[in-house]
């Protein structure tokens, strides 16, 4: 493509701030119009982000602006049919995640855009986060030598008590599948990029909190197919030390035959070498702007810059099916208390 990136957003919820916010600080990109279901809201945040034109009907948009991009930042429910108009109109298109309600509607979302010959890309930002690409950086050097084992604990601390997630996110309230499918699947797919691909999978979850729906505590052993064990041990009425707990979401231990190396919740990363006693912190480049290291406007960037040039992006839909089909294996095992094989 040539010239400016023409990007279209669907959606003014919580999270999309942070889509927004990056959108006009990427080069190269023009954010032309937003889309949500009721006018005043996207009219307002069309004023805080200088967006020229708001609509209330996706297909009217995208007729009338025949955007490059789509940015979908609407709940799952409302993806396969938006994913569909977008094919439609020949739009590429980037996708919140969780990515649709279930596997079936993912495949299918992935099956019309591949027919229609758009791009459709997941919006899975944790991989992008900047820790993970300098302790990647630090795998493929073989700092640790052979991986054993990785753990990450998540403690955000926000699930407890009647008001659990009702200042941020209130939805999470009624979710039927919460810890896993709204969460855990960011680190899934972290420990895909940074491990591999999964083979097997052990899971025991459970409800804490008794005002929501889902589950918001569990443990998942991850067995992938290089020999590494990846265990989740998720918590969100737990917290963990950190400056802003929500940064990392919680700790990481990484180790192997040569040492260790940890991620914690201000997103300092540290080795220790085998047989020694003491750490040492290893610095790398970051920046505590927006969420998450501003790891959405990499994301961003990352899928600009592939639609320029015509180079493979990451998390493309096909590749995200992965995620979807590891998060079934993993209420599987649960309810059927058993370890369950992936093909």
């Amino acid at each position: 493509m040539s010239g400016p990136i023409r990007v279209a957003c669907v959606g003014t919820g919580f999270f999309s701030q942070f889509q927004y916010r990056a959108w006009v600080k990427i080069p190269g990109v023009q954010l032309v119009a937003l889309c949500n279901r009721t006018r005043e809201r996207g009219e307002s945040v069309a004023r805080e982000f200088g967006v020229p034109a708001v609509y209330t009907e996706l297909a009217t948009m995208l007729e009338e602006q025949c955007p490059d991009l789509l940015d979908i930042i609407t709940p799952p429910e409302t993806h396969l049919a938006a994913i569909r108009i977008a094919a439609d109109h020949k739009v590429n298109v980037i996708c919140q995640k969780p990515f649709c309600e279930t596997l079936a509607q993912a495949q299918e979302a992935t099956a019309i855009a591949e027919a229609a010959g758009i791009r459709l890309v997941i919006h899975e930002n944790f991989r992008f986060q900047p820790w993970y690409g300098a302790i990647k950086g630090l795998l493929d050097a073989g700092q640790l030598g052979q991986v054993y084992q990785a753990t990450f604990r998540l403690r955000p601390g926000d699930g407890q008590g009647e008001r659990a997630y009702l200042d941020r996110q209130p939805y999470f309230q009624t979710m039927p599948r919460l810890l896993v499918h709204e969460t855990a699947i960011h680190l899934i797919d972290v420990f895909r990029y940074l491990f591999g691909e999964v083979g097997s999978v052990i899971a025991a979850l459970r409800r804490l909190n008794p005002v929501i729906a889902g589950e918001d505590s569990g443990l998942i052993i991850l067995d992938m197919v290089d020999g590494v064990r990846c265990v989740f041990d998720g918590n969100r009425l737990s917290d963990h030390p950190a400056r802003n707990r929500r940064l990392t979401m919680g700790e990481m231990l990484i180790e192997g035959e040569r040492g260790a190396l940890s991620l914690n919740g201000d997103g300092e990363i540290h080795w220790r070498a085998h047989g020694d006693n003491s750490w040492s912190a290893i610095a790398y480049p970051w920046a505590d702007i927006d969420f998450g290291g501003d790891c959405v406007r990499a994301l961003q960037t990352h899928i600009i810059e592939a639609l320029v040039a015509g180079t493979p992006v990451q998390n493309t839909a096909r590749d995200y099916l992965a995620n979807i089909a590891i998060e079934e294996a993993v209420y599987h095992a649960h309810t059927a208390g058993a370890r369950v094989t992936l093909a």
